[in-house]
């Protein structure tokens, strides 16, 4: 995993399916992106985004559809 210093260099931000949006807890994500899935809290659009590798993007999305990650 990788980081980008500010998010905000990066463009076409989303906010993921299972956001929150009705109290600010969002979490954005680009797609298509050359290297992985960078990924950011929309609170802090010029804070740091994490850069997942694809794979392991996909093994994160898998877990969470599964449930395997509720507490």
């Amino acid at each position: 995993m990788t980081t980008v210093p500010d998010a905000s260099v990066l463009s076409a931000w989303r906010k993921s399916s299972h956001s929150n949006n009705g109290d600010g807890a969002c979490v954005e994500v680009v797609d298509g992106h050359p290297v992985g899935v960078p990924v950011r809290d929309s609170k802090v659009p010029y804070g740091p985004a994490l850069v997942f590798a694809p794979d392991r993007w996909s093994t994160f999305v898998a877990a969470v559809k599964d449930g395997d990650l509720t507490g």
